[in-house]
């Protein structure tokens, strides 16, 4: 298909879309409902669903289930945000990304059908999204909620196939509530009468709030360290439940909470049986997901190109003390096999919770280089998020940018050559992809 230029890309008329509604974030069901009844309802022509909430790992749980699925030879659909260097990484159309023709007349017709009235951009891009999903072939719709659940924009599908909850922890607590309970209470609005909902492993106040949920709707619950299992063993991933083990390949994307991303995808696929993958498609799909900066291993670019000769560069977004903690357990893992000095390049926003994410690096950061995140109002200044680091004991200075902090750890060389993560958001993650000139494909 062709792709128009970037120049006329969609980035005009999300911008016109962006003035509609004063607030970026305000959580409701009901401008999402007028606008799809004046669609035409595409939401009720969609193929069959499975609906992904949770706090961390909803990403990389998508990417397994793509995998898996594409791997058995289904034509698969993706919506997930945000998006990292282009708009259209948020709508995967039966395995490839959204042209901008297709995006933009998409958007034109959710544009005059919402006539001007009131919406957030999320609301009006989810329906433009559904209308494109609603008339491309394809035979599963992988949806990955926005925020929260309950009142999310996503949260207009009746009967999924199936609806997955991730694990759940403390983030966004201004708008879904400053208790696990209370998050927990808002991902476990995806559950639907009788469709299946797979659980990852939870803290727990929150799988008693998802059990609760469940049980009111009647909805079959198969729940990590209940009704199914998964660990590594020699290198192995390991799953099992009523209908049997499975020994799989360990997968690729790097770290051991990605053997729990895994085994939910798996679970998801065994408790939705519509799909019926077998065995060789699941090991494909582990063997093969790839999700961007997850845990990216960046080879080579322009900004790798400043860092220090035979450092290693990694990226991940992620932003809370659930993801501080999931990717400081993989750098230990890593330092195990191969021991370099870490070092932190962090950007991250004012909402977010500095010492939470930085608390998990105590002991195993060398240095925190604090930058601010590219093109953002809401960015930790780089000063507040370095004293946060100080105030934790880690060592920590200011870069004015990504490129920058490496230009200084090659004026300052280690030995051996560090392992540097660029972390805390996606934001930062998606302008280091552009810049690097590796963004997602």
């Amino acid at each position: 298909m062709a792709t128009s230029s970037p120049t006329a890309g969609p980035d005009a008329i999300l911008d016109r879309l962006s003035a509609l509604h004063p607030k970026r974030i305000d959580l409701s069901l009901d401008r999402v409902h007028r606008l799809l009844a004046a669609l035409g309802h595409p939401e009720a022509r969609l193929p069959p669903v499975i609906h992904v909430a949770g706090t961390n790992g909803k990403g990389s749980t998508i990417a397994f289930l793509r995998a898996m699925l594409e791997a058995a030879g289904l034509r698969v659909h993706v919506y997930t945000s945000p998006h990292l260097v282009r708009f259209n990484e948020r709508v995967r159309l039966a395995g490839r990304l959204a042209d901008d023709d297709a995006l933009m007349a998409a958007l034109e017709r959710a544009s005059a059908a919402n006539d001007g009235a009131p919406i957030t951009l999320f609301e009006i891009t989810t329906a433009a999204a559904f209308l494109l999903f609603a008339e491309t072939p394809a035979d599963v719709l992988l949806l990955e909620v926005g925020l929260g659940g309950r009142l999310d924009a996503t949260n207009v599908v009746e009967a999924p196939a199936a609806s997955v909850i991730t694990p759940v922890s403390i983030d966004h607590v201004d708008f879904l509530g400053s208790t696990l309970a209370a998050i927990a209470g808002e991902k476990a609005g995806i559950i639907k009468r009788f469709a299946p909902v797979v659980v990852a492993e939870q803290p727990p106040q929150a799988l008693a709030v998802i059990e609760r949920a469940a049980a009111r709707a009647r909805a079959p619950l198969f729940a990590c360290g209940q009704h199914w299992h998964v660990h590594e063993e020699a290198g192995r991933l390991v799953y099992s439940d009523e209908d049997g083990l499975l020994d799989l390949p360990r997968p690729r994307l790097v770290g051991a909470h990605q053997i729990g991303n895994a085994g939910l995808a798996v679970a998801t696929l065994r408790a939705a049986r519509r799909f019926r993958v077998p065995a060789p498609a699941l090991e494909a799909g582990i063997r093969g997901a790839e999700w961007p900066a997850r845990m990216q291993r960046l080879p080579s670019g322009a900004l790798v190109a400043r860092a220090p000769e035979g450092a290693e560069v990694w990226l991940d977004g992620g932003h809370n003390s659930g993801g501080g903690a999931v990717v400081a357990a993989a750098l230990a893992e890593l330092e195990e096999r191969y021991a370099r000095p870490l070092v932190l390049v962090a950007g991250m926003l004012g909402t977010k919770d500095a010492s939470g994410f930085l608390s998990h690096f105590v002991g195993l950061a060398r240095e925190v280089i604090a930058v601010p995140v590219p093109g953002s109002e809401t960015g930790m200044p780089p000063e507040a998020l370095a004293a946060a680091a100080g105030a934790l004991g880690l060592s920590a200075s200011v870069a004015r940018d990504v490129g920058a902090a490496l230009d200084g750890l090659t004026a300052y060389p280690l030995d051996p050559p560090p392992r540097v993560l660029i972390c805390g958001s996606l934001y930062l993650a998606g302008a280091v992809l552009a810049e690097n000139g590796t963004p997602p494909a």
